[in-house]
């Protein structure tokens, strides 16, 4: 049973896109301050990483909207009178 946890993310399973961003983020600010990296591939790298995660909020969010716009309303059957 807990195994089945950690293989669909557990407590994590909705927020490993932001982790990962955000780890690829502080990773290409590191590379830059040691040197690795010129400006250009980091800047580049950070809106990449940062255009992952405004899609996928975008994609929650539209998903959420449709939810609610497209929900129908389980009505009792009419009777005949």
């Amino acid at each position: 049973m807990k195994i089945q946890k950690i293989i669909h993310g557990g407590c994590l399973a909705g927020h490993r896109t932001y982790i990962l961003s955000g780890v690829g983020i502080l990773s290409a600010i590191a590379s830059y301050l040691v040197g690795d990296s010129d400006l250009f591939a980091t800047t580049q790298s950070i809106f990449t990483l940062g255009g992952i995660y405004f899609l996928r909020k975008a994609k929650e969010t539209k998903r959420k909207y449709n939810a609610t716009k497209n929900s129908r309303k389980i009505s009792k059957p009419r009777r005949n009178s």
